[in-house]
């Protein structure tokens, strides 16, 4: 299972209804709601209405890929920054992985320069910004050994103080709660991935969800804090991790529920080619009302990329490309936690795969990737009942676009 220790802490679609709702129509300030995405190595800025795509400008040289990771308060970007790869192809990818030294920046969109941080006190090359607390300091992933700690420390790099011990396991995949006093991650140990909450110092420990025979992944904060929703993948029977199913859970360890069955949701997005591939780990998301986004497959789907677990892992894709075993594909849905009842927002003829849906601040847009077999995906955005699905860019010299995420009001 620790082959995901190092992944990144997402036609016209029709609308098919399980129950009333309240229609709204597409926004008509989408032009002032905008979204980061990612594409060829680097991080775009688009508005929700299609205009303004544009890269950005990031005048820092020997770096070879940026990704966004969180907004400080002042409204600047939080950046992460890695160099070449170091040691050359042909590695293991947990042997040359934590050797590339990594940068973390603020990047002031109006003005559009670049302050790096975390430079003060530095503990390794690699760096990894993992959550951003009220504190003004950060949850910072650093590897010295592995599989690395977290530590809390200030913004510039000072005062770091152990989250995590250096034998205890790798947590990941953080959210903060909404009073900002504690956190909840998945934790990778030699016991499974499990759930926990912790203080934002570490201490204060809750296990939210455990079991060696399930994977726990991707815990996710409720508006309310009352609940954390989660991924649960069975990952013996499943070791690419393609599939796993949505979980509830309350933030004391209590009323763990399993809210979808037989594997239901994409969990590890496989898309593209060969020439143009890409990947990571979908996430389950809420919305503001205090329902539950995520890409639910259709019955029978298999991805194009089959997990090839007898190759070395030399990449961290470790995948075959076999587009001929393909089938079926995903769809957003919006799933009420309370009755169960699950709404279609977007379904497609033939099947595409839909995926990395996220809810706009205001609530009224969902953001979401979507791809067909062997392609890469797109960006696309549409109403919050899943109207007016539209393509926002295939990104730059249509290389893709993924991992969106929207600009805070």
């Amino acid at each position: 299972m620790s082959r995901r220790t190092f992944l990144k802490v997402a036609a016209l679609g029709s609308l098919a209804t399980a129950g009333g709702c309240v229609h709204r129509p597409l926004s008509t300030d989408a032009g002032n709601q905008r979204l980061f995405f990612t594409s060829g190595g680097g991080t775009c800025l688009i508005q929700a209405d299609g205009t303004g795509l544009r890269p950005l400008e990031l005048d820092a040289p020997h770096q070879a890929t940026w990704q966004p990771a969180g907004f400080l308060p002042d409204g600047r970007v939080l950046l992460m920054s890695m160099e070449p790869r170091r040691d050359g192809p042909g590695r293991p990818f947990e042997e040359y992985y934590h050797q590339t030294p990594t940068h973390i920046w603020a990047y002031d969109l109006d003005r559009k320069t670049l302050t790096e941080l975390a430079t003060m006190e530095r503990l390794a090359p690699f760096y990894s910004p993992q959550l951003l607390l009220h504190n003004g300091r950060v949850l910072m992933q650093v590897i010295r050994t592995k599989p690395g700690q977290i530590f809390n420390m200030n913004l510039d790099g000072t005062d770091a103080r152990e989250f995590t011990g250096s034998a205890e396991g790798l947590p990941y995949g953080f959210d903060l709660s909404p009073d900002g006093t504690r956190v909840a991650f998945h934790l990778s140990s030699p016991e499974g991935y499990q759930i926990w909450t912790s203080d934002i110092l570490g201490a204060n420990r809750v296990r939210v969800a455990a079991h060696r025979d399930h994977l726990y992944f991707g815990p996710r904060w409720s508006p309310d804090g009352q609940w954390l929703a989660y991924q649960d993948c069975h990952f013996k029977t499943d070791p690419g991790h393609d599939w796993s199913d949505v979980c509830l859970g309350r933030p004391d360890g209590s009323e763990h529920r399993v809210l979808t069955e037989g594997q239901a949701m994409w969990f590890g997005a496989t898309y593209g080619h060969p020439g143009n591939r890409g990947g990571g780990s979908n996430l389950a998301g809420w919305t503001r009302d205090g329902q539950i986004l995520f890409p639910r497959r259709l019955p029978g789907s298999k991805v194009a990329w089959e997990f090839q677990p007898e190759r070395p892992d030399t990449d961290h894709f470790n995948r075959g490309y076999k587009p001929e075993l393909a089938k079926g594909g995903t769809e957003i849905c919006r799933l009420n936690p309370e009755t169960g009842v699950m709404m279609i927002l977007t379904a497609s003829v033939p099947p595409v795969w839909d995926f990395r849906c996220c809810e706009s601040p205001n609530g009224n847009l969902i953001a979401f990737c979507r791809a067909e077999t062997g392609g890469v995906p797109g960006l696309w955005v549409m109403n919050a009942e899943g109207t007016r699905a539209r393509l926002l860019t295939q990104g730059l010299a249509e290389q893709g676009a993924d991992y969106p995420r929207w600009l805070p009001d």
